[in-house]
This record gives C-alpha cells, structure tokens and sequence, in this order.
C-alpha cells in the first residue's frame, strides 16, 4: 500500500516512467486536454468546479518529482497577469517562471516529451503548468 502525499494509480505509474527531462502538464478544466496533448498519458481529475484546483495537484506532485524548470501560458497582451502564477512560483521554491505564448504553449504540450496531461477542476484561466522533471 501507497504511504505518502500521492496515491493516484495512474499518475503514479506515469511519473515512474518519467526521467530527466520529460515533461508533465497540469491544466485547468478549460484545456483542450485531448486535442493538444499528443500522446502523452491523460488524466482527469475534475470533479466540480475548482475541485481539485492546479496548486494542489502541483503540490502533490512536488512530493514525488524534482522539477528543474516550469512554463506558463502568458495572457494576452493588456490582460493582467494572473494571480497564480505567483502561488505556483512560491509552490516551486521561488522559481522563475517561463512565459509563452498560448499557441507555443499547446505546441509545447503535444511533443513527445509530454508524458503525461493531467486535468483539473480549475476554474481560473490561465491556469496550466509544464513542468520539466529535474533529477532527484
């Protein structure tokens, strides 16, 4: 039996075949999950709406994987900038996070690197992290 943060079954047996490298995105009810993720292995999570939220699967996730670098999808020009992009940099340690472009960031997730999508009950838009896993 699982002892720890992390219980899923799926997401477990895919970040066990994650390595130095690969990449892992949590997005929020509103991504296009099935359409721009490749081949990666997709979960959904969604329950209701905002359950789970992105910052409690990144932060169940943090207790499994290292993560080296992390990409958010930048809003549109004159739009703010959201406020959880400041949680999942306190989340990740302080670490900077990458900005792109919506469109670069849905080509970003459907590349073979992707190993696995994972979809919330995130309400909030802009809500969606790639994260790269780091070395243990």
């Amino acid at each position: 039996m699982v002892k720890g943060g992390l219980i899923h079954p799926e997401i477990l047996s895919a970040l066990s075949l994650c390595g130095h490298g690969d990449q892992v995105l949590i997005a929020d009810g509103n991504y296009p999950l099935d359409s721009e993720t490749g081949d990666a292995r997709k979960v959904y999570l969604g329950l209701t709406a905002g359950v789970p939220d992105v910052p409690q699967v990144l932060e169940a996730l943090l207790q499994t994987v290292a993560v080296e670098k992390a990409v958010v999808m930048r809003p549109p020009e004159g739009e703010p900038v959201p406020e959880i992009f400041s949680e999942f940099s306190r989340l990740l340690g302080g670490m900077e996070l990458e900005e792109t472009g919506r469109w670069e960031f849905y080509q970003a997730c459907a590349e073979p690197k992707v190993r696995l999508a994972i979809s919330t009950g995130e309400h909030r838009t802009f809500a969606n992290i790639l994260l790269t896993i780091g070395v243990a």
